[in-house]
């Protein structure tokens, strides 16, 4: 068995990040990572834009230079590859944790579908992005029906439907519509979200308003078929043609993963999970959270922007430990 101080579960940019400050404080530490380095941001579309502009998006102060002031996808990539390989950072890649157990004498037992690790203490930064949240109407899991989006060349000159309103959403739409798609946007809500990114909000509500773009606003999927979709509108049941849907609804944590740890959660359908706000620490005394996963179902709250502090956080009070 494998033993080490610090065992961080997720090798995304606050794993990473975590690793940094865990190597600066001179502890034995590794990051496991079920895919990729950066695995969530690699799922991204192959032309996505953040939000936040690159300075934001830097961890350890290490500079961020891109192309535009909000970077795309190929550049965090590189960014955060360059980070891990130039400092050295031991992670161990297409490897997943399968369980964590406490030991009586206050460690951990980290058990992965390759090996078995024992250690002090152990950082969980998982993400959101592995489990999409899925509308339970029947056909959903058809071929044509997809919770991921990557390129828009596959849609070209195909009636596609894109369930939502949010930014994954919103880009779909827009970069099938110019490559060549028959876009239908079905949204649950009477517009287009308020979080959609400001640039882009405009764009899409004119898409729409001169009918390049058809949207069913307050509109919901009452059944997926092989070539249709059966909606229901505010004017009644209404079915049209279709050939592929993008069912880009949102995603969650791993809650199951959560609880079978042992990290409690809240029982109000958000299931924030309970931590120390000053430390990350969990009700599981040297068991952490960092990241997007501190948010519950509400994966807006916490982002690579605001959760980079995590990292300083837990491995300041790890060391206040050792001492």
């Amino acid at each position: 068995m494998i033993q080490k101080d610090v065992i961080i579960i997720g090798g995304g940019p606050i794993g990473i990040a975590c690793g940094l400050e865990a190597k600066k404080k001179g502890l034995d530490f590794l990051i496991i990572e079920k895919g990729p380095v950066v695995n969530s941001l690699f799922n991204y579309p192959m032309n996505m834009q953040f939000f936040s502009s690159s300075e934001k998006l830097e961890i350890d102060n290490i500079p961020f230079i891109s192309k535009e002031a909000k970077p795309r996808r190929n550049e965090a990539l590189e960014y955060y590859r360059r980070i891990v390989t130039s400092n050295n950072l031991d992670i161990n890649l297409f490897e997943e944790v399968t369980s964590v157990e406490k030991q009586k004498e206050n460690t951990f037992i980290v058990k992965t579908s390759k090996d078995e690790y024992k250690a002090t203490y152990v950082i969980v930064s998982t993400g959101f992005y592995d489990i999409p949240n899925t509308i339970n109407t029947p056909g959903e899991d058809l071929p044509k029906v997809a919770h991921y989006y990557k390129d828009p060349h596959f849609y070209a000159m195909q009636n596609l439907a894109v369930i939502g309103a949010s930014n994954s959403a919103v880009d779909a739409a827009l970069e099938c519509y110019r490559k060549g798609a028959n876009v239908t946007m079905i949204v649950r809500g009477p517009e287009i979200g308020p979080r959609v990114k400001y640039w882009v909000k405009p764009d899409i509500e004119n898409r729409i308003k001169e009918g390049s773009i058809k949207a069913y606003f307050n509109t919901t999927v009452k059944q997926f078929t092989e070539k249709t979709l059966i909606l229901d509108t505010p004017e009644g049941e209404k079915t049209i043609e279709n050939d592929f849907v993008l069912a880009l609804t949102g995603y969650k944590p791993n809650f199951d993963f959560l609880k079978k740890i042992g990290v409690r959660l809240s029982e109000d359908g958000k299931f924030y999970p309970q931590y120390n706000e000053e430390t990350m620490e969990t009700n599981i005394e040297n068991l952490y959270l960092a990241g997007v996963i501190c948010g519950g179902r509400d994966t807006h709250l916490w982002f690579i922007e605001n959760s980079r502090i995590h990292a300083k956080l837990i491995l300041e009070n790890i060391l206040s430990k050792e001492v």
